[in-house]
């Protein structure tokens, strides 16, 4: 059996470490009373009863619970009297104490990287009493770590990228690893970096896991893949270690110049590519990317018909019309074009030129062009007074593929409307349809169309404006309408009007100049013309009277100086008016001169007016009191011969045909004497319903049918219910016809009696024809 002193023995033995704090105790101080060879010293003091720290291996792998250590105190005497009471971090749990012998056990698998250390109190109490025997004790028990966390990666791959061609030694990227285990004690957290693949291209700083390269192109190869390994223990065997992946990009210099596959390029181009319509694209390769593969096409020396522009999408060079292309002038073209690198890199360009040449050959090709214009516009001049048919002006158009093609010429006559022009369609030559009037319109603005004759889908259009000149053949006129009035107590020589003229014609030089003349007979007035292309009337006597003249009527001859002359002759109205003595005019009414008998004209006039009033209000009278009279039921026999019934009510029907049953002049003999009325409820349970005589009335129906397609396709009839007309006879009736067409020659060789015979329906017109009789 071991003692007491024997397990404290064993226990410091293997739980005490090289940096164990200062420890007391009560019962063995005779074992450790002298100073260790470390110079430690096992001290007494009051609570002299237990250790002060406690290590404890973590993931313990035993079936028993893991022994911690043992609590003693110096007034335990082995009686079993004294309690032990553990309290703290995990007691209870993860830590358990014997109450009576204080051993400590633990009860799960601890972990150092979940927690290092645990700080718990440790008493000593009387079983009996729970009376404290010793104060209150803390003291720890630490977690001693094991190499049981593999190195791990922030990321399971990094991305880096290095320029190509760098130096030897070129740093790339930094990564490290992260190890859980105490770094503090042992190699357990001590990591060395190594290539497991990437070999020869890379390698690594076994401390830091800097990466390093050789010089390397990347149009040889541009992506890598490196794979390190960190391993703790220094690399030690059985070590734990982790990987991580590291894919590096080689980016790109400008170490590469641009080069020509094909030195020599031919395109084709017809001659009807409009100015900066692309000809053709010639490319260089450069194995370079981005901004170092840039490039720029030029053509050496310049050229007068085409350029060359880059296309900064695909780096290519477009050739491009600056000229017109003409086949007929010139069909082949050659020229000599460079590309250079944009952006250069000073490492690279001594032994090597960033540039290349190719020689370019364009060949023109013929299309078929649309007739040319020799001008555009054409501007011609006409003077107005040319007649119909008279020559105006020459259009002249050419194949330009051909001059011996024949061109035909026509005037759009959507810009020529009134037609007043003509055009030869073989020589161009447009005349005259109608006289011009260059004062209904001074130009004339017409599309001529020249047209190929062998491909007539080839036209060319030529605006032509046609001026039409001025010529003398309008006279001046008045330039308004004058009123003007002479007082009768005028004197002679006084201004009564002064008037002016205008002219639609334009002045040949300057301005109008107009001659104003009268009749130098005229014994009343008098024109001075004051040369400023107006003129003054003036009395020539005095004393006017309106009972003599009320107006006068003055010619004024107009004349103009242009070649050749044009004169009018315009009439003012002169109007002779009552004026007060400042000449203002009261009235220009002509006074009325009294008759013999004391009427005047006016009151004659006003009876007169009143008798024809009358006399058409009569004949109104009349003309109503007519037509008020009735007309007859029958104004003349003839109308006898055929039956109408109209209806005017809207939405009646055959309702309303109370007064006429067409079966009535089938056969008047089976009309029945009690015949239900319409208008009222019967009183019958079951109508009498009338079988006709004739099975099937197919004239009758066939005329329905008839009048009703007619009126449904009509789209000017009336609605359906509002108008129903029938004016058909029928066949077959026993009453036989009553067609006036069939009468007798005279009135009174007919009788009538038999038509009181046909019921109430046909009373009133028996009435008519019997009473005549």
């Amino acid at each position: 059996m071991i003692t007491n002193q024997a397990l404290l023995l064993l226990m410091l033995s293997v739980l005490w470490p090289s940096t164990a704090l200062p420890f007391t105790t009560g019962n063995i101080e005779n074992l450790f009373g002298k100073p260790e060879s470390d110079g430690r010293v096992l001290q007494r003091s009051k609570r002299g009863w237990m250790w002060n720290q406690f290590f404890l291996m973590e993931e313990y792998t035993g079936n028993d619970h893991q022994y911690v250590g043992k609590l003693h105190s110096n007034m335990d005497k082995g009686d079993g009297t004294v309690k032990y009471v553990l309290t703290g971090d995990g007691a209870g749990t993860l830590f358990l104490i014997d109450e009576k012998s204080g051993d400590i056990h633990a009860t799960k698998r601890l972990d150092r990287e979940e927690k290092a250390m645990y700080t718990l109190h440790a008493k000593v109490l009387d079983r009996n009493t729970n009376a404290e025997l010793e104060p209150d004790t803390e003291f720890n028990i630490k977690i001693h770590d094991i190499n049981d966390n593999a190195p791990k990666f922030a990321k399971e791959i990094y991305f880096a990228s290095v320029p190509e061609m760098s130096e030897v030694g070129t740093s790339v990227v930094t990564i490290t690893a992260s190890d859980a285990d105490d770094q503090t004690y042992g190699n357990s957290a001590k990591l060395v970096y190594s290539i497991l693949e990437g070999q020869p291209y890379f390698s690594v700083d076994s401390e830091n896991g800097e990466t390093a390269l050789p010089g390397m192109d990347r149009e040889i190869k541009e992506n890598y893949q490196v794979v390190i390994q960190a391993k703790d223990m220094a690399g030690q065997m059985g070590g734990l270690s982790g990987t991580t992946t590291v894919s590096i990009t080689l980016s790109d210099v400008n170490d590469s110049p641009p080069r020509f596959a094909n030195h020599s390029f031919r395109m084709a181009a017809v001659e009807s590519t409009e100015i900066g319509g692309a000809v053709g694209r010639i490319k260089a390769d450069d194995p370079d990317v981005g901004r170092n593969a840039e490039m720029e096409y030029t053509i050496v020396g310049g050229h007068d018909t085409f350029n060359i522009i880059t296309d900064q999408m695909t780096q290519e060079g477009v050739v491009i019309i600056k000229k017109t292309l003409d086949y007929e002038s010139k069909r082949d073209f050659e020229f000599k074009v460079e590309v250079r690198n944009t952006y250069l890199d000073a490492r690279f360009i001594h032994g090597l030129q960033f540039k290349d040449y190719a020689a370019v050959k364009v060949t023109v090709e013929d299309v078929d062009e649309p007739p040319l214009f020799s001008m555009n516009p054409y501007i011609i001049e006409v003077h107005e007074d040319t007649a119909a048919g008279s020559f105006v002006g020459v259009v002249s158009a050419r194949d330009p593929d051909a001059d011996d093609k024949p061109v035909k010429y026509s005037i759009d006559r959507h810009t020529d409307l009134e037609r007043l022009f003509n055009i030869d369609s073989v020589n161009g030559t447009i005349t005259t349809l109608k006289a011009l009037d260059r004062e209904m319109s001074k130009w004339h603005n017409i599309s001529v169309v020249a047209t190929e004759m062998n491909n007539p889908r080839q036209t060319t259009r030529v605006p032509v404006f046609i001026k039409v000149l001025d010529v003398n053949d309008n006279a001046p006129e008045f330039a308004m309408s004058y009123d003007t009035f002479v007082c009768e107590n005028v004197k002679a020589g006084q201004l009564i009007q002064t008037i002016s003229a205008v002219d639609t014609d334009e002045p040949l030089v300057g301005q109008h100049k107009f001659v104003f003349s009268i009749s130098a007979s005229n014994p009343n007035f008098t024109i001075v013309d004051r040369e400023d292309n107006t003129a003054n009337i003036l009395t020539r006597r005095g004393g006017f009277s309106r009972r003599e003249m009320s107006m006068y009527f003055l010619p004024v001859v107009i004349s103009d100086n242009d070649y050749p002359i044009q004169s009018s002759t315009s009439t003012l109205i002169v109007r002779v008016c009552g004026c007060d003595s400042r000449g203002n005019m009261q009235s220009c009414n002509p006074e009325v001169l009294p008759f013999s008998d004391g009427l005047t004209t006016g009151a004659l006039v006003a009876i007169l007016l009143c008798v024809i009033i009358l006399l058409m209000i009569v004949v109104l009278f009349a003309a109503l009191r007519r037509q008020r009279k009735k007309e007859p039921l029958i104004i003349s026999k003839e109308d006898v011969r055929d039956n109408v019934v109209s209806y005017n009510d809207e939405g009646g029907g055959e309702e309303d045909t109370q007064a006429f049953d067409i079966g009535t002049l089938r056969n008047p003999e089976v009309m029945e004497t009690n015949k239900l009325r319409r208008d009222i409820i019967p009183e019958m349970l079951f109508p009498f319903r009338r079988t006709s005589p004739i099975k099937d009335n197919a004239d009758v129906r066939d005329f329905i049918n008839g009048r009703l397609q007619e009126n449904d396709s009509d789209p000017t009839a009336p609605p359906y219910d509002s108008l129903a007309t029938y004016a058909y006879e029928g066949t077959g009736s026993l009453a036989e016809s009553l067609s006036s067409l069939e009468s007798a020659a005279t009135e009174g060789d007919q009788d009538y009696d038999y038509l009181s015979n046909w019921g109430p329906q046909f009373k009133k017109l028996a009435e008519l024809y019997i009473v005549s009789v």
